[in-house]
């Protein structure tokens, strides 16, 4: 059963969101948040697998709900996936350097909402190409840090197979396009995902992408 806890401010958004994922045999809701901060609490007492977090709310915002539900330890295996109004603006993107899994827009259709639901809370990122060039865009326009020498040495000690994928999760693609560019099944490109999440110490895909692009394994643009 996948565990939902709801954060949004607007009482209708949650209701018809409880209504959609209450429906299903596989997805429980667990509790509801009006803003940041009650959801950071609710998910400290309830520990769900996926946050479904507006990211404009009153007082502590979505954004920085996930900063802090992404920092803490103990929520090691609480997902948060974005909702959103406008599927590509810098609130979307802020969320994701804070540590969403990814996002989707609120008129999406239900059967997408779903989707997305299920493949965050099995662990995996919900990412179209074009948001990971504009997150990657974002990303060299700030300037970051380079990556953590840790975790660029780290990469010494992947396999050749293990670098091609992690060059193709930096590109945007999904486990079934890894799958079909490497000709190997879904479920061994998501075990490749896995490992190198272990091996480069990351949170989630999204934070494989940026490592890929900060150590020179992708060139921007």
């Amino acid at each position: 059963m996948i565990r939902v806890l709801l954060a949004d401010d607007q009482p209708l958004v949650r209701a018809g969101l409880r209504v959609l994922l209450g429906g299903e045999d596989d997805i429980e809701v667990i509790g509801e948040a009006a803003n940041g901060t009650e959801a950071v609490t609710l998910a400290r007492t309830s520990r769900p697998d996926v946050v479904m977090m507006d990211v404009l709310m009153p007082g502590v915002d979505g954004v920085e709900a996930t900063r802090r539900i992404s920092a803490d330890p103990a929520l090691t295996g609480v997902r948060v996936l974005v909702l959103t109004t406008f599927d590509l603006d810098e609130y979307v993107f802020a969320a994701l350097r804070a540590g969403a899994s990814g996002f989707v827009v609120k008129d999406a259709e239900p059967a997408e909402l779903l989707y997305a639901v299920r493949v965050v809370a099995r662990g995996e990122s919900l990412l179209a190409p074009q948001v990971t060039r504009r997150m990657i865009d974002d990303f060299v326009a700030r300037q970051q840090r380079p990556a953590d020498p840790a975790r660029a040495a780290g990469l010494a000690r992947l396999t050749e197979r293990e670098r091609e994928v992690l060059v193709l999760v930096g590109l945007g693609l999904n486990n079934d396009e890894i799958a079909e560019r490497l000709y190997i099944s879904p479920a061994t490109a998501r075990t490749h995902v896995s490992r190198l999440i272990g091996k480069l110490d990351v949170r989630d895909r999204i934070q494989l992408v940026v490592l890929a692009y900060q150590c020179g394994l992708i060139e921007p643009g």
